[in-house]
């Protein structure tokens, strides 16, 4: 574990795909950008897609992650597929886990589950679900997930589902299991379940001013959890997830985020019931969005990579570290200019945390430093060759020429 006066950057980068598609396109073409969306991102050394579940409001359009996932592990080769996340309340915890299991087969160890309560109240409404038991129902279904995945016997009965001597029939791909998370926004209950369960943290909404807020709380929520179940807790195993859109300048940037951010706007308001006065021009929504934020979306950064650096360090220092940075997939930008930021921040922001380029650093120091003695070196082998001073020649080709030069005699 990192101690809190040394905060570290993250060192693995990835992105939340919800997703979110305007609803004045196809969404065959949309669901087909998003798996185009994630070999990219494979290509370009992405280390993490975690994909949604809806099923209402009409602009979150992925309704099984699984389904989507095992058509991304196909064309794709070591990006890790995430869940993110499974509504626990709306399914039965055995057929889940037998269906993460089966996809981590599938993948070859590259599928990591994250778990929630379920977002949209709409959603929970369609099928019954009291919205103000949707976390206790998670509660019910993580544990019995999680000692399922672990290869235990579980018999559980609650008032919504029952298992009588339940097992998988097949272990995880890998002897250390499948990697899980729970969701976390601003309540600490997401931390208390992960760190029940000794399972990862991922916070849904660092960017907004509340969540962020609520980050140094819910860590030591979570710390708290985990020592009482007798597990260790790890930053390497937190996920914060933010907005960001990034161009070659500030002023483009913004320029392309006019693009989808009224999409962004008009799924505000039809969830809420209210118009945003800050929304009426894609222009005053781009404002409103990297200064105020937007409510569940919270603050972006819309600029260059070195932006998105001082805000990465930024969320480095409030929360004390943490191990990966999720970009939050949105709308911004045409899907030419989304896929031109998520190549700028691998090209230009990755680097800096995980210092590849620190030994091209160093060399480039040493060879600055040295350079008079360097240049010095080939001037004199330069000036050697043009007027034909002999030079220094190995032991093997001056007994040669002796031995030609007797011949010679």
């Amino acid at each position: 574990m990192h101690p809190p006066s040394s905060p570290r950057g993250p060192l693995r980068f990835g992105a939340f795909i919800a997703p979110y598609h305007g609803t004045d396109g196809s969404p065959s073409v949309q669901i087909r950008r998003d798996l185009d969306l994630v070999r990219h991102l494979d290509a370009l050394g992405y280390e993490e897609a975690w994909i949604g579940e809806h099923h209402s409001a009409g602009y979150e359009t992925i309704a099984s992650p699984e389904v989507f996932i095992a058509a991304a592990a196909e064309h794709t080769r070591t990006i890790r597929l995430g869940t993110g996340v499974n509504s626990l309340p709306y399914h039965h915890p055995l057929i889940l886990a037998d269906r993460l299991i089966q996809l981590d087969h599938q993948t070859r160890g590259r599928v990591m589950f994250g778990a929630g309560p379920g977002q949209l109240a709409s959603d929970a409404f369609m099928m019954g679900i009291d919205p103000l038991r949707q976390r206790a129902m998670m509660a019910d279904a993580l544990d019995a997930v999680v000692r399922l995945v672990r290869g235990e016997t579980v018999t559980a009965r609650t008032d919504w589902f029952t298992l009588d001597e339940a097992r998988l029939q097949l272990a995880p791909y890998r002897p250390g299991g499948l990697e899980m998370a729970v969701a976390s926004t601003v309540s600490p209950t997401g931390s208390v379940q992960a760190g029940r369960h000794g399972i990862g943290l991922l916070s849904l909404a660092a960017a907004d001013p509340a969540g962020l807020a609520a980050l140094n709380g819910n860590w030591a929520a979570y710390e708290k959890s985990c020592a009482r179940h007798g597990h260790t807790a790890d930053r390497d195993d937190w996920r914060l997830v933010v907005p960001m859109h990034l161009a070659d300048t500030r002023a483009e940037a913004r320029e392309q985020a006019a693009y989808g951010v009224r999409h962004i706007v008009r799924y505000i308001e039809g969830l809420a019931g209210v118009e945003l006065p800050w929304g009426r021009t894609a222009e005053g929504a781009v404002e409103h969005w990297t200064t105020e934020g937007f409510p569940t979306f919270g603050i972006a950064t819309i600029g260059t990579p070195d932006d998105a650096i001082a805000r990465i360090e930024a969320l480095t220092e409030a929360s004390g570290g943490f191990g990966t940075l999720l970009l939050l997939d949105l709308p911004t930008g045409t899907p030419t200019a989304k896929l031109r930021s998520y190549e700028l921040f691998a090209e230009y922001v990755v680097p800096h945390f995980t210092g590849a380029n620190r030994r091209r650093d160093a060399s480039m120091s040493w060879a600055n430093a040295n350079s008079e003695r360097f240049i010095g070196a080939m001037r004199q082998a330069i000036e050697a060759a043009v007027t034909g001073t002999p030079q220094d020649t190995d032991a093997p080709r001056d007994a040669a020429a002796t031995h030609d030069a007797g011949a010679g005699r």
